[in-house]
């Protein structure tokens, strides 16, 4: 579980934060107490469709990293916010912004982050840790958006010492 890193930016925030209230390596969830479920906005009645799409979206935090997203993953995302349908509102100026169509439900503001992030590029820079026990949902800052653990002080600094003693086990 990461902490050194700054949160994504705008609606990716609510993303990053909604696949970060499960700690894979403890099993704490976060939706399981009144305050994670606060924090996000949402009472306990929505916590089936908050797990949900969790680990959908983790899934594609995970594919941004390089995986392939699998078919449930894919169908339970597009299930899930297909519900919170988007409609486009316009100021007096004429510029127009993406708003939920209506309640702003959880999915509702992740529908309204994710299509926002699509839109100005930052979708594909949330990813997920590489490392199975971890899987910390991050946003990736590196020039050229290929960083693979949620820390490289933790996550990265084991990898490539399992990879280390692999490489050195197969010479010895």
């Amino acid at each position: 579980m990461s902490t050194e890193r700054a949160p994504a930016p705008g609606g990716l925030a609510l993303v990053e934060a909604l696949v970060n209230t499960l700690d894979i390596a403890s099993g704490a969830d976060a939706l399981d107490t009144p305050e994670g479920r606060a924090e996000l906005g949402m009472t306990e009645a929505d916590v089936g469709v908050a797990r949900e799409l969790r680990e959908a979206l983790r899934a594609a935090c995970r594919a941004h990293a390089g995986e392939d997203m699998p078919e449930r993953a894919r169908a339970d995302l597009g299930r899930l916010l297909s519900a919170a349908p988007l409609r486009l509102e316009f100021d007096t100026g004429g510029a127009a912004s993406l708003r939920p169509a209506g309640p702003e439900s959880l999915a509702a503001r992740i529908a309204l982050a994710v299509a926002t992030a699509v839109a100005d590029g930052t979708w594909s820079r949330l990813k997920a840790c590489e490392s199975e026990t971890c899987r910390w949902a991050y946003y990736d800052r590196s020039p050229a958006g290929r960083s693979r653990w949620c820390t490289m002080s933790v996550c990265g600094s084991r990898a490539k010492m399992r990879a280390y003693r692999a490489r050195r086990t197969g010479k010895g």
